[in-house]
């Protein structure tokens, strides 16, 4: 059984940082491994934030390039995300995601990710 273990969330200041972690176990690391970031506040569907598949194939939404940064350790079963020079518009609830692509030069869709965490809330004040 796979299970996602998000931390890290809490209240910042505009300008400020936060680093999130996934914890991840019962989930197997291969070629086709995606792992990513997803965020949504009330109202609004949940939207990719960064991704990272095997290979170094990393993706990020325009909103955050160059202020956030993906990682993994797959020796420690960690998913991280270093955000920076964090806005108000940041603010939401962070959930960490895995599965796998259907091919291996496939991108790590929406669809590629069938486990989810429950979230950690991120809230940046002005």
């Amino acid at each position: 059984q796979v299970q996602l273990v998000e931390s890290g969330g809490g209240s910042v200041q505009a300008g400020g940082s936060l680093r999130l972690s996934c914890a991840a176990s019962g989930y197997t690391y291969s070629d086709g491994s995606c792992m990513g970031w997803f965020r949504q506040t009330a109202g609004k569907e949940r939207a990719a934030v960064a991704t990272i598949g095997n290979g170094g194939m990393i993706s990020y939404a325009d909103s955050v390039k160059g202020r956030f940064t993906i990682s993994r350790d797959n020796a420690k079963g960690t998913l991280y995300l270093q955000m920076n020079s964090l806005k108000p518009e940041d603010t939401a609830m962070y959930y960490c995601a895995a599965g796998y692509r259907p091919t291996l030069f496939s991108s790590c869709a929406r669809s590629s990710f069938p486990y989810w965490g429950q979230g950690t809330q991120v809230t940046v004040s002005s």
